[in-house]
């Protein structure tokens, strides 16, 4: 069976001002996920499962899921924020969601095979979905063993200023061994650096691997996510910003000895819209991709 992609669009964008999952930026009006998806049709995925808000189904369907019903199986998931553990309710004033790994936890009755995890708003490339297509498609029937694309930090960077990056730390194995959340990253005489919480600048090689949140995960992610976010809620209910990140249970994982974390390397170039002002260059880079011929004029 082949692996799932498992997309998470429930975010709105408000930074970015608007739905930015449904903006056309492609030379044909395609979507970031657009990309997304056909480079995982032609990396070896089999299946689709969406993860949304229940408030703006009827918009994503037409839009979006009716473009791909003909090429690839497709499910849809809903994230709400009363989707809670038996004994829990919503507390008073609660309107952020629960976070990425409670989204991903609404995937738990559609996908019963190895899935990718992604960002709906986030441009990841062709290599990287061939990478980790390649190692799950040899991950069915395991359990306890993970990974993660890690990109190349200095294929991560912005043109308009400095970044926050996940650094990742690895042992010898290549396996992971933490997190380490980074901001203001950015390129300065050529060289990529950051203060850390000492004031020291710190230098990082360009090819030391950074988290954008794209990982590869076995079915029993679930069980281990469910368990988990009992205990997150018991310590974090009254804090009503709070959120139940994947980087949270796979650190607990990883720390704990539960599972291992493989980090696999790629060439490709992230990019994505995080802002408006981000709009035009991603513009111009996919118009590129396209004129290049990594993708063709119509995706779909």
């Amino acid at each position: 069976m082949k692996p799932t992609l498992f997309v998470l669009a429930a975010g709105m964008g408000s930074r970015y001002g608007g739905l930015k999952q449904l903006d056309g930026l492609g030379p044909n009006g395609e979507t970031i996920m657009d990309y997304s998806i056909f480079d995982a049709i032609r990396g070896g995925f089999g299946k689709l499962v969406f993860v949304i808000r229940k408030s703006f189904e009827e918009d994503f369907r037409s839009k979006i899921i009716s473009k791909y019903e003909n090429h690839i199986p497709v499910e849809v998931v809903f994230q709400e924020l009363d989707n809670l553990p038996a004994g829990f309710k919503v507390p008073e004033g609660r309107v952020k969601p629960w976070g990425t790994n409670h989204a991903v936890l609404m995937g738990k009755d559609v996908i019963h095979e190895p899935f990718a995890v992604i960002n709906a708003d986030d441009f990841y490339g062709r290599d990287s979905f061939a990478t980790l297509g390649k190692e799950l498609s040899e991950m069915r029937g395991k359990e306890n063993s993970y990974c993660m694309i890690g990109y190349r930090v200095g294929n991560t960077l912005s043109e308009s200023g400095s970044v926050a990056r996940g650094i990742c730390e690895t042992n010898k194995e290549g396996y992971l061994t933490g997190v380490v959340e980074r901001t203001a990253i950015e390129r300065i005489d050529g060289k990529i650096r950051f203060t850390d919480e000492n004031g020291e600048i710190v230098v990082l090689d360009d090819n030391t691997p950074v988290s954008m949140n794209m990982w590869g995960f076995t079915p029993d992610y679930f069980r281990y996510s469910e368990d988990y976010f009992i205990e997150f809620l018991k310590h974090n209910m009254e804090n009503l910003k709070s959120e139940y990140f994947i980087p949270l249970m796979v650190n607990e994982l990883i720390t704990t000895g539960t599972a291992k974390v493989k980090v696999l390397d790629t060439t490709s170039k992230w990019f994505g819209v995080t802002y408006a002002e981000d709009r035009q260059g991603v513009v111009d880079k996919l118009n590129a991709l396209v004129d290049s011929g990594e993708y063709p004029e119509k995706l779909f």
